[in-house]
């Protein structure tokens, strides 16, 4: 297990709060942090660089001194006219963890590095993961089957198995962990740290519309479809959203346009596909309830404290 000493000893639970579009804000960031987990943020979800930069003193103001460190995302692809500016803001105040998707960048690494923080990269194949570490990240977010966003389709048995034969920096797993016990069996497969995202959705701090959180209570593991047709990234959207917002379920294979250009229109104007279609990742049959973030942070901690337990149990009952 690998943790860097910037987030060894600082956390509650093994635990980052994934960075969800439109979701994912001030509030949420800070009750993540401050219940013992990372807590992170998409820079694209303030609508300019200046807004990004009060967002950034509004969490920072709001973390007790022994809160867990904050992330940010940075998505690096050549749509996003605000990487550079927002690259900036982050070295001015900075981050402790930036996020990349979509773009692992060596310039984006040092420039991260020249601060002392630290850099996670999400990718869903091992080449992505080769690429990753050869820009030489901090560590990897192994997004596997399952996931919500823009997931991939590998087992997360055979992702973390082929990233672990050449990468023994930090590794984090996506895709369906909502519990404690799930946080537990991630570090069993090898990662050391658990990537949540639907489950935080589902929380009274996150800033999803109320339907959205509702919707995420009802649906299933089969109502989650994985699809190319709304950023031109295949990402998983719960169907029923899709449904409402219009989409031909039967043409959900043909590929959108990847434009991050996109996300920064006022929200007045923001195409439809960023505003109405829903994410959420094939865990959401087992979320039942929308508590606090301090409270499902303190039922996660009951659940994998119980989950060290029961392993120890086993390793009892299967003696050598």
């Amino acid at each position: 297990m690998s943790l860097p000493a910037l987030l060894d000893q600082r956390l509650r639970l093994p635990v980052v709060a994934a960075p969800m579009f439109l979701v994912s804000t001030p509030p949420l960031v800070m009750a993540c942090c401050n219940n013992g987990v990372v807590g992170s943020f998409p820079a694209l979800n303030q609508r300019d660089s200046g807004g990004f930069k009060a967002w950034l003193e509004e969490i920072e103001a709001g973390l007790s001194a022994d809160a867990a460190p904050y992330a940010v995302n940075l998505i690096v692809h050549g749509s996003n006219p605000r990487l550079q500016a927002d690259l900036a803001i982050c070295v001015q105040h900075k981050v402790p963890v930036v996020i990349t998707s979509l773009g692992a960048a060596k310039e984006v690494v040092d420039a991260v590095h020249s601060y002392g923080g630290l850099v996670f990269h999400d990718v869903t194949t091992r080449r992505h993961a080769e690429k990753a570490a050869e820009a030489g990240v901090d560590g990897l977010i192994a997004v596997a089957a399952g996931a919500g966003g823009h997931a991939g389709t590998w087992s997360p048995f055979a992702l973390i198995a082929e990233i672990r034969q050449f990468f023994d920096k930090t590794l984090l797993l996506a895709g369906c962990l909502n519990n404690g016990h799930e946080i537990l069996a991630a570090q069993l497969l090898g990662a050391d740290l658990a990537y949540l995202g639907s489950r935080f959705i589902a929380t009274r701090e996150s800033n999803a519309d109320e339907a959205y959180k509702q919707m995420i209570l009802g649906a299933r593991a089969a109502d989650i479809v994985h699809t190319p047709a709304v950023s031109g990234v295949p990402a998983s959207f719960m169907r029923q959203s899709l449904e409402l917002a219009g989409y031909d379920l039967k043409r959900l294979q043909d590929k959108g346009d990847i434009n991050y250009g996109e996300k920064l229109k006022p929200m007045d104007e923001e195409a439809k596909a960023w505003k109405t279609v829903w994410s959420a990742g094939q865990g959401v049959g087992g979320i039942s309830d929308v508590p606090t973030t301090s409270e499902l942070i303190a039922r996660l901690d009951t659940e994998y404290r119980r989950a060290q337990g029961q392993a120890g149990q086993l390793a009892q009952r299967w003696p050598r």
